[in-house]
């Protein structure tokens, strides 16, 4: 039988709009991060057209098992955290704000599993009523989070600072270790954290870049950083990745139970 089990979850990979050839509209997804869900998670990856135009954050939660929040060049809109659009937050997705704020909500509520990345890490905290800092390298004391301009795709997700975990806490747990070694390619981060937002983990100049929901039912472990670069063979981005499948496969058994055994 083929490693690929017929009977994965579905984890909806929350796509970002683009310009294809600086002309044509699409939603696109990483090829990374499908990569990440099939061969360490051991779910089948879709990608979702998030737009509320297309898709309903209802019929999203009966299709998928699970959400990965990926990244993107799109910043979450500042009026969604109660502050005024400026220059430095940079460019937005209106759709997808549209989509994936209400659905961490209900996806928190029903304990169905989440995974959130970079700008999905910052819409977790939006969702539960936290804010952001639109950019981060000009806060006294910290340092440039943001992607190297040049060099190749190796260079851009090298891993370049640590970040370290609560001792004792869910991190540091799933890791093994108390401190590990990440890449880092992100420009804003969490000013005040939402309701209910744990921050489990901090780079050394003190910004978040660990978060979980406290009391949420179900999976909402979320990074500042990209694991999904090479998630295979990283000994951080696998545990990370392999968990969020268990969670995703858990939810899916669930599901497809008898009411009985579901209740």
């Amino acid at each position: 039988m083929s490693r690929l089990s017929l009977h994965r979850p579905v984890i909806g990979i929350i796509g970002n709009m683009n310009l294809l050839n600086q002309s044509y509209p699409v939603h696109a997804g990483g090829t990374m991060n499908s990569c990440a869900l099939a061969e360490v998670s051991n779910a089948m990856p879709i990608i979702i057209p998030s737009d509320p135009a297309f898709v309903s954050v209802e019929e999203l939660l009966e299709l998928c098992d699970g959400f990965l929040l990926t990244g993107g060049r799109p910043n979450v809109h500042p009026s969604e955290y109660g502050e005024e659009e400026t220059p430095a937050h940079g460019d937005f997705d209106r759709g997808r704000d549209a989509i994936t704020l209400p659905l961490v909500r209900a996806c928190v509520d029903r304990g169905q599993p989440i995974l959130g990345i970079c700008r999905g890490f910052q819409e977790v905290n939006v969702a539960m009523g936290g804010t952001l800092y639109p950019e981060i390298r000009d806060l006294p004391g910290r340092m440039n989070h943001r992607m190297p301009p040049d060099g190749t795709i190796e260079e851009k997700f090298a891993l370049r600072h640590t970040v370290r975990f609560t001792e004792g806490g869910v991190f540091h747990r799933l890791m093994g270790a108390q401190e590990v070694l990440t890449n880092t390619l992100h420009g804003q981060g969490i000013k005040t954290a939402g309701s209910r937002i744990v921050i489990d983990g901090l780079a050394p100049d003190g910004t978040p870049e660990a978060i979980y929901v406290r009391d949420a039912p179900g999976f909402t472990l979320s990074v500042q950083w990209h694991p999904e670069w090479r998630a295979g063979q990283d000994p951080v981005s696998r545990p990370l990745f392999e968990a969020f499948g268990q969670a995703a496969r858990a939810w899916a058994e669930g599901k497809h139970a008898p009411v009985a055994r579901r209740a």
